[in-house]
């Protein structure tokens, strides 16, 4: 059996879990699985090969300049806080870094000062 969404959301979820952000919810955004704080998806698994990142979006062009081989735009993202990347190019320090920056990005300010304060 291949990488299917589930192995992604499963590998998403150890490295979340791994930060020990509060109120983390497993749930989905647009009918797909996404992790969601304060009922707010920070990211979501698109397929087998694309998982999509909130983040600002002056962040996402850095991103998509500083490795395009990772992350980049489609027509449907072009001007949103949506950051596509290729789940199969990040490693896992990478991309917990990324979660990192979703997660404060969408998080109340309540549960980011919280997180701050331990």
């Amino acid at each position: 059996m291949g990488i299917d969404t589930g192995n992604i959301l499963q590998r998403l979820q150890r490295l979340v879990t791994a930060c020990h952000f509060p109120e983390v919810e497993i749930s989905t955004h647009y009918g797909i699985p996404a992790l969601k704080v304060g009922g707010k998806a920070f990211v979501w698994v698109k397929n087998i090969e694309t998982v999509v990142l909130a983040l600002p979006v002056d962040r996402k062009e850095q991103l998509i300049e500083m490795a395009p081989e990772i992350y980049f735009q489609t027509d449907h993202y072009v001007g949103w806080p949506s950051l596509p990347l290729r789940i199969a190019e990040i490693g896992d320090a990478e991309l917990q870094l990324r979660l990192i920056e979703a997660w404060q990005f969408r998080a109340p300010k309540k549960l980011r000062a919280a997180l701050d304060a331990v």
